[in-house]
């Protein structure tokens, strides 16, 4: 098969990507820590926790952590969820001035508190509202906005092309298509033809997204479907060098040799300190519990070792129990 160069930037809008490997927006994953991890292991865009426009509106206090956004950190997407057209895009010209550098919208969550409010994948079924959200929303600021959709809401309601041409005809600049439907949720493959179809639909770039978790699978997806990049989610969770590794393959064709002992353990400990620095020792050591599990997936003792964190009250415990499994 021919190796895809990674070289040719790629533009949404008016920004640059340095490469063309995504870190996926996830809910409980893609905070201000994790994504700084992923920028500099070499992610081509960050993509941020989903936030709810009504949430901003109504000045929700848990909002404002989920809107920070690491000076260092770059390029970042910035991701709105909700269904009134008039509040997303109002909500988007007043967070406009924080540091981030795309507008996404997202229109593929499956989860049901989301869908059965009219947000997320339930846009799906209304490609018609779809457009209306974006065409207000890029009216309504100057930095690009992007779209992020599924394959169709279920197997009988497949309108991935359909909505994408709305979401373009209304001034996206880029679409990400996760290709399964929300009654999927992740199970099951991702139907990469539904991916094919909406790229040769619009003329945008066209991410895609589902089962890219290595090298091999990001330039398989990337040669079946024509897309312009590649979109990293679960795989990632436990694993912030693996954008750009896929990166790295895409351009040489060769993977590189993955993370030392140390570099693992040394990642770890920094990913503590960040989330310390931003969250508190009580919301920090509670969250490191499930990227640590992440983290030491199929390590010797790890089961145990997850028992032992899983228990940990303090950093100081966190620390003694990584250098422990790590052997220092």
């Amino acid at each position: 098969m021919k190796k895809i160069k990674n070289s040719e930037p790629l533009r949404i809008g008016d920004v640059t990507l340095p490469n063309r490997v995504i870190l996926a927006p996830m809910a409980g994953v893609t905070d201000l820590p994790f994504r700084y991890l992923c920028h500099k292991k070499g992610a081509g865009l960050l993509c941020m926790e989903m936030v709810s426009a009504k949430a901003i509106l109504y000045k929700n206090r848990n909002t404002e952590e989920l809107l920070q956004i690491h000076p260092e950190e770059g390029p970042v997407s910035l991701q709105l969820f909700g269904s009134d057209p008039d509040i997303i895009s109002e909500m988007a010209k007043q967070i406009e001035d924080r540091p981030f550098d795309i507008l996404d919208l997202n229109m593929g969550c499956p989860v049901p508190k989301v869908v059965n409010n009219g947000e997320g994948s339930a846009l799906m079924r209304n490609p018609v509202l779809v457009e209306e959200i974006v065409k207000k929303t890029v009216r309504a600021i100057k930095k690009p906005v992007t779209v992020k959709i599924r394959k169709g809401f279920d197997d009988a309601h497949v309108n991935a092309v359909e909505v994408a041409k709305a979401a373009e005809a209304a001034g996206a600049a880029a679409i990400a298509v996760h290709g399964r439907t929300r009654e999927q949720y992740y199970a099951g493959e991702a139907d990469w033809e539904i991916i094919a179809a909406v790229k040769e639909a619009v003329s945008v770039p066209v991410i895609g997204n589902g089962d890219v978790t290595d090298g091999e699978s990001a330039e398989r997806m990337l040669a079946r479907t024509g897309c312009d990049a590649v979109m990293v989610g679960r795989a990632v969770r436990g694993n912030p060098w693996l954008p750009g590794r896929i990166a790295a393959y895409l351009e040489t064709g060769t993977m590189p040799a993955p993370p030392r002992t140390e570099e693992i353990r040394d990642t770890i400990l920094l990913h503590a300190a960040l989330q310390m620095e931003y969250k508190g020792e009580y919301t920090a050591v509670r969250e490191m519990r499930k990227h640590i599990s992440w983290y030491t997936a199929g390590y010797p003792n790890s089961a145990k070792m997850r028992q032992k964190i899983n228990a940990m009250e303090t950093m100081e415990e966190l620390e003694e129990s990584v250098r422990m499994l790590f052997g220092q």
